[in-house]
């Protein structure tokens, strides 16, 4: 018999989980499938009693429900109780626990992307909202000392930082304040949805003062390569995009729920062949 996997969300038909895990699960050969759940808000805690009757092994969670699962779950790992959003569910012996794989994933990436130990870097996050939350206390839970944070109001990213509760040294700036500073900050992470297609010419922060082999990340990647991201190249900055933060979200959800390490280049291969090389998820 196979082990159900699964991923629920509204809308759901989108998602490119399916495709991503399928092809892990095949290519190690294991007997579990991996279908997209589409559950509505208001029937979200009837879905979630459905997946336990029909035996659902693990599942992910993407919006609009990473939050509002929580109080359905029966138990919450302690990162993404802090955080305040699940993206993964794993069936263990006392029900359904849940975990936050996306800073973990990001971080994944960055290692793999620019460099092992980041600990050290000066860090700017752009934007306050939950992939913001996610990787500022992934961070901090790495162990990286200074971050800072620029949003458009400052009153959320204030309720970002006073919340987390892991030591870190962050100032939160306006956007403005971090253009003039810009020079300071040895990584820069951009979050908002600011540059993905079609608004592909907009850029969330000018990078007149970027300093120079500065690494640069935009969680966007639809398209591959957003404005920001071209006026960091040409100012002789690194860059990754967020495939790789996609990839190992989605390697740290599979390890939690086989406990086997999928292979990282048959899920980008598939998940790029499916993107065309210009497309999100």
């Amino acid at each position: 018999m196979r082990n159900l996997y699964g991923v629920i969300g509204d809308p759901i038909a989108h998602s490119m989980s399916p495709v991503m895990h399928n092809a892990a699960f095949l290519e190690l050969q294991l007997n579990h499938v991996y279908f997209p759940f589409h559950i509505t808000p208001d029937s979200l805690a009837d879905g979630i009693k459905g997946m336990k009757a029909l035996g659902i092994m693990g599942f992910n969670v993407t919006i609009p429900h990473k939050e509002k699962i929580l109080p359905l779950l029966d138990k919450i790992d302690p990162l993404a109780k802090a955080i305040g959003a699940v993206n993964t569910v794993v069936r263990e012996k006392d029900g359904f626990t849940g975990y936050n794989s996306d800073g973990l994933g990001f971080i994944r990436a960055l290692k793999e992307e620019w460099k092992s130990d980041v600990s050290n870097e000066k860090v700017l996050i752009i934007g306050a909202g939950g992939a913001a939350k996610a990787i500022y206390y992934s961070l901090v839970y790495e162990g990286v000392h200074s971050i800072d944070i620029c949003n458009r109001t400052k009153e959320r990213a204030n309720e970002l930082v006073e919340a987390c509760p892991f030591p870190c040294q962050s100032n939160v700036l306006t956007l403005k304040e971090a253009e003039e500073n810009l020079d300071k900050y040895t990584l820069i992470v951009q979050t908002t949805s600011i540059g993905m297609s079609p608004n592909i010419e907009l850029s969330p922060i000018s990078l007149q003062n970027l300093k120079r082999d500065t690494h640069i990340v935009d969680i966007i990647y639809n398209p591959f390569e957003t404005k920001i991201l071209k006026d960091a190249k040409k100012k002789g900055a690194t860059i990754s995009n967020g495939l790789g933060m996609f990839i190992y979200q989605g390697a740290i959800a599979f390890e939690k729920w086989t406990g086997i390490t999928p292979n990282i280049e048959v899920m980008k291969k598939v998940v790029k062949n499916h993107l065309g090389g210009s497309t999100s998820c």
